[in-house]
């Protein structure tokens, strides 16, 4: 089968990344002494007595997750989506290649983190590699209108074949995603996921995944399909904000990879990162904290890192 294991230029950066004054949680780094420790890997048995030296009132009033990555794990459910879209169209490229293309972990790895948007992956992988020969166009198409129209059947076949996975009943929640989300809405905290997927499917994750009546629930819910740029333009944060009513820097993000800090921090919002074995190596260091997952993560945690971050910037 084709593979491909070239490295893929690096993004393009479309806002200035901040870096909060004083470095937060984290291994490797060291807090200042008003500044209280969250969670880490190697706290994860035992949550140390919170002492906060400002004022009790918080300023976080919105939390945002991203979905695939934060929500569930999904990158390699994408993957095999792709690749079955590519099998069932006989989809060749370069387009002298015998075998159907393959997108293998390695390769996808990087490109999902680098590349945001199904749609936007194609078209990059093409471009690079030339338009391929498929049974929707038995000779590699060369005007935009043709190339659009193969993107296009091939991201809704993908989506469709993404929704059957979902629907399969094997696909968990990330440790800590249901409570925290519970917290948030007990505690008067708007709640809003902004994810750069299909609309369509990301609602299905969401109602499967998070239950119907915390999807209603939502005060926000954003998907690729709703904004004009894809992360790590800010867009789509910018438009949360917008819709919630909440001044940026009272909003909390919550992401998995640096394409999603990058959108996050571009729109003028805090983020921490909950990162998978496809980002775990990724340089986080605008991010406020990081973590494996939210398991140990609370909701008093998260006002207290956030009013931290606020005043030491």
């Amino acid at each position: 089968m084709a593979t491909t294991s070239f490295l893929l230029p690096s993004p393009p950066h479309s806002a200035t990344l901040r870096r909060p004054a004083t470095p937060l949680v984290g291994p490797t780094h060291h807090s200042s002494s008003f500044l209280r420790r969250l969670p880490t890997p190697s706290l994860r048995k035992s949550r140390p007595t919170v002492v906060c030296a400002v004022a009790s009132s918080s300023p976080l009033h919105a939390l945002i997750f991203d979905c695939d990555g934060v929500i569930l794990e999904s990158e390699h459910l994408h993957r095999q989506a792709y690749n079955d879209a590519f099998a069932h169209f006989s989809v060749r490229c370069p387009p002298f290649s015998s075998d159907p293309l393959y997108w293998d972990v390695e390769f996808y790895d990087e490109l999902q983190n680098q590349v945001g948007g199904g749609k936007p992956k194609m078209r990059w992988y093409f471009g690079k590699n030339g338009w391929p020969i498929s049974s929707v166009f038995e000779t590699p198409p060369s005007t935009d209108s043709d190339r659009e129209n193969l993107v296009d059947v091939l991201q809704d076949w993908k989506t469709e074949r993404y929704k059957e996975i979902i629907k399969s009943g094997t696909v968990e929640p990330r440790p800590g995603v249901l409570r925290l989300m519970d917290e948030a809405k007990g505690a008067g905290i708007k709640l809003a996921v902004c994810s750069a997927a299909t609309k369509s499917s990301v609602i299905l994750c969401l109602e499967n995944l998070i239950g119907l009546d915390r999807f209603k629930g939502l005060d926000c819910f954003l998907a690729g399909d709703d904004v004009k740029e894809k992360k790590p333009d800010p867009s789509i944060y910018i438009t949360a904000a917008k819709k919630l009513g909440v001044e940026s820097k009272n909003c909390l993000v919550v992401e998995d990879s640096v394409i999603g800090l990058q959108a996050a921090t571009g729109a003028g919002m805090s983020c921490i990162i909950t990162y998978t074995s496809s980002t775990a190596n990724q340089d986080f260091g605008n991010a406020i904290a990081k973590y494996p997952d939210l398991s140990d993560v609370r909701l008093e945690d998260l006002k207290i890192l956030l009013q931290n971050t606020l005043v030491a910037s």
